[in-house]
């Protein structure tokens, strides 16, 4: 598909496509796109109703977001200098791409992997190089010590498969590319993993992004921050101040510097996804289906007797939607996000009948 009116750039891209967010006012079991399924922190919603709208929406924000940034390096035990915030994780991703892999080298990624990652690569020209997992979708560190690298970025746990990779095993990736940036994506591992920020006094090309859209249910909200070195943060800011000075508006700010302080809550949403996601596991693996071990808020599994494309299409004719990829190695998969306990024995319940 083309247009007179494109540039030749934008008539070659190829956009990414995210889950499915239905229109219809019919009752839906929303499962395809790992938001939370409880509401944020009372507090963030205290906030968000406090707000002075006058000043918040008649004035430019604090284009440093300083308060939210000195809030975030407290939870980390780093320095306001060692963080970046921007609108939604995916924009931070964005700039870091364009400060750290526009190179003649190729960027590495796994070949299963977070589907915007090629998506960037297109947008900005950079040669991807995608190691595969192995069979039982573990990522496998030894294959990334290729030289003439221009960087690595991975998640962490993995999207859409679920698994972490231990933090020694993030070392010993930063050690194969002392000279290149090497970015873990962090969007899910509240739910199960171990961040790398506590790595980023020691790797001087140690960059984490992480996201407020899925353990903090502030998925409308669009913050997400990067923590590393400050001379990483400096060039995160060039790119930022070169495309947007004010990504982050001012209720923006103040709801997610009080979200990000309450630990507590955090912890309480956090416990309760994680005691729903290996329940339905074990009543699933009753059930047949195979599961890959997971620390997201999401499962990735194989479904018995049935393909998975007939399952997910079986299961939306329940008004029950989940994530299928008609793509190579996984089309035998279904993502399946953690809800609600009741929303959860409803899958099961929808999957047992089907099956």
């Amino acid at each position: 598909m083309s247009n007179p009116y494109w540039s030749p750039a934008i008539a070659r891209l190829h956009p990414y496509v995210p889950g499915e967010q239905p229109k219809s006012t019919e009752r839906l079991i929303k499962l395809n796109t790992n938001e939370s399924p409880y509401p944020p922190s009372p507090k963030a919603q205290a906030a968000l109703s406090a707000a002075d709208l006058g000043d918040s929406l008649r004035l430019y924000p604090d284009p440093e977001s300083t308060t939210l940034r000195e809030t975030i390096a407290a939870q980390f035990k780093l320095k306001p200098e060692q963080v970046f915030v921007g609108n939604g994780s995916d924009e931070v991703l964005a700039h870091a791409f364009y400060s750290f892999f526009q190179r003649p080298e190729p960027l590495l990624f796994p070949d299963i992997s977070y589907s915007f990652y090629p998506v960037y690569c297109d947008f900005y020209g950079i040669e991807p190089k995608c190691p595969p997992l192995r069979d039982d979708f573990s990522i496998a560190v030894e294959d990334y010590a290729i030289d003439g690298a221009g960087g690595v970025i991975l998640p962490n746990p993995n999207a859409p498969t679920g698994r972490f990779l231990p933090l020694a095993e993030i070392e010993k990736l930063l050690e194969l590319h002392p000279e290149r940036v090497v970015v873990i994506d962090e969007a899910y591992v509240d739910f199960g993993g171990e961040s790398a920020a506590s790595l980023v006094d020691r790797y001087p090309n140690l960059l984490v992004i992480q996201t407020l859209s899925k353990s903090h249910a502030l998925a409308g909200l669009r913050l997400g921050y990067a923590m590393g070195q400050a001379h990483l943060i400096e060039g995160l800011n060039r790119a930022k101040n070169s495309f947007n000075s004010y990504p982050i508006d001012g209720i923006c700010q103040r709801v997610a510097t009080v979200a990000i302080a309450d630990r507590e809550w955090l912890a309480d949403n956090c416990t309760k996804v994680i005691n729903t996601r290996e329940r339905t596991c074990q009543a699933l693996s009753e059930l047949g289906f195979e599961i890959v071990p997971s620390s997201a808020n999401f499962i990735f599994t194989k479904p018995p007797k049935i393909t998975a494309e007939a399952l997910y299409q079986a299961l939306r004719e329940r008004n029950i939607i989940v994530r299928y990829f008609n793509k190579p190695r996984i089309s035998e998969y279904l993502r399946i996000s953690i809800g609600t306990d009741e929303e959860m024995d409803a899958l099961i319940a929808a999957c047992r009948e089907i099956l």
